[in-house]
């Protein structure tokens, strides 16, 4: 008879995504690094046109990526009484909401929240600087 405070499978299986995510979080960051060191040269060398767009837009999803990973990171240390299935009801749902807040502020979760804001910054301040969808015609 297990212990621990027993999940749904829908609960234990995005919890394990997320555990698979968050492994990969160190390698999205080197590759959003690279994507970023090959667009400043590019910019140093006075690349235009089709070249720099393609290494603008490879930059966001390498930023996207990366912010994918550290937000599962930061729901991995959060644990799985955070996670809500669509089918639990109303009352396990808002247990999970309220879980998430007080995981919030636990000390082990903070630099994983921490993170995930400089990301999501870094990733917005390069889309306001580039175009990275194409321009609306008409």
């Amino acid at each position: 008879m297990p212990l621990g405070r027993r999940v749904s499978k829908d609960v234990a299986e995005r919890y394990e995504a997320d555990q698979r995510l968050a492994a990969e979080y160190e390698d999205r960051l080197a590759a959003a690094g690279e994507a970023e060191r090959a667009l400043r040269e590019a910019q140093a060398a006075d690349v235009t046109g089709p070249e720099l767009r393609a290494l603008t837009v490879t930059f966001d999803r390498a930023m996207t990526a990366v912010l994918a990973a550290a937000e599962a990171s930061e729901r991995v240390a959060m644990g799985p009484k955070v996670y809500s299935a669509d089918t639990q009801d109303a009352e396990t749902r808002r247990a999970a909401e309220i879980a998430y807040r007080k995981a919030k502020a636990r000390p082990e979760v903070r630099p994983w929240t921490d993170e995930v804001d400089r990301l999501r910054t870094a990733r917005e301040a390069h889309r306001l600087s580039f175009r990275t969808v194409p321009a609306a015609l008409g």
